[in-house]
């Protein structure tokens, strides 16, 4: 899979023809492009973010400590302490992050390090705009798999990411990449900043620098595959191009006619020194969502084309979004699942 063979699709219009496109990007790829003057971000406010999280990762290691990351899966991470392949993996991720959960009115629902309390505005105004975008994206995708109005329609799957049916486990996920060298040992051939794996949720959102690369797929050929931070062609002082990404959820409730694509972030080719920082945002249902078969005739005759039978997860139970999270982070983290559920 070449990175610059990732399509970019204009979101511009919500109707059949762009939910289409969208559908066969990922269905083909895992990932897509997106742009357009309904996006809701402009090179500007997306700039302004990066600012805000090169401040936050500067701050003292005390600072950060106050907020560290917690079973619920929000907070600063320290370097190594995220392991995203640990069955592969010596060591942890070298990255740092901070996780931003939902907020209410503007407010962070979670401690966050005093220097930014008058930034927490700007940051929930913008984990809104993410959502907005994921909203419009989830109608896209239920148009292109022709779901039937009487079973939903475009709604199908944005009625499970509504906010009034309860919280969820969406992030905004700023991330910091130190440059190669800062710590001696992570000169290994086999530390990585961040390890194989596939998102967790339904969509994911990512916003990358210039001049900053090292996102990597994997082809199903098993081959990787670099990832450009900017598509060729596109401008990136309109409409900048955002990378969107199918979740695990997306892709179970699709019996994998949506690809979870597995991808990783490596240091910069030919011993380059310099720092990556991204900012993700991760899209999840409401955590009591039941990941049951969508009723889509698209991958219906899908499945029916190669004889295999539609089992969400592989289980004869099904699953709700916040079991398959839960899950998910006790392997990254090496936390252990209580019989609640928490570490």
């Amino acid at each position: 899979m070449a990175g610059q063979q990732i399509p970019v699709i204009d979101i511009s219009k919500i109707d059949e023809a762009s939910g289409a496109q969208l559908v066969d990007a990922v269905h083909d790829w895992g990932f897509a492009f997106v742009t357009g003057s309904n996006t809701g971000f402009s090179a500007p406010l997306i700039d302004r973010l990066f600012d805000l999280s090169g401040s936050l990762f500067r701050l003292p290691f005390k600072e950060k400590e106050s907020c560290a990351i917690s079973s619920n899966n929000k907070g600063w991470s320290r370097l190594h302490s995220e392991t995203l392949d640990p069955k592969h993996q010596k060591k942890g991720d070298l990255k740092e992050a901070f996780n931003f959960g939902e907020f209410v009115n503007g407010k962070a629902q979670q401690p966050i390090p005093p220097s930014l309390a008058q930034k927490e505005a700007e940051i929930s105004d913008f984990a809104d705009r993410c959502r907005g975008l994921c909203m419009q994206l989830l109608r896209l995708f239920a148009l292109g798999l022709k779901i039937d109005e009487t079973d939903g329609g475009q709604a199908w799957f944005a009625r499970h990411h509504d906010a009034s049916k309860g919280p969820s486990g969406s992030i905004l996920r700023l991330l910091y990449y130190p440059a190669p060298g800062v710590c001696e040992q992570d000169t290994d051939a086999l530390a990585l900043r961040a390890g194989a794996h596939s998102d967790y949720g339904s969509i994911t959102l990512l916003f990358q620098r210039s001049a900053q690369p090292g996102l990597e797929v994997l082809s199903p050929q098993a081959h990787w595959s670099s990832v450009p931070v900017w598509p060729p062609g596109t401008e990136e002082d309109q409409y900048p191009p955002i990378l969107v990404n199918v979740g695990d959820l997306l892709s179970y409730w699709t019996n994998g006619f949506l690809k979870s694509t597995v991808h990783r972030v490596v240091f910069p080719p030919n011993g380059a020194s310099t720092d990556r920082y991204s900012v993700a945002y991760f899209c999840h249902p409401a955590n009591d969502t039941k990941l049951a078969p969508v009723p889509s005739e698209v991958v219906t005759a899908a499945l029916d084309s190669t004889g295999i039978k539609q089992d969400v997860l592989g289980g004869s139970e099904t699953l709700t979004a916040e079991d398959h999270l839960r899950s998910r982070l006790a392997a990254t983290y090496g936390w252990e699942k209580g019989a609640d559920g928490e570490s």
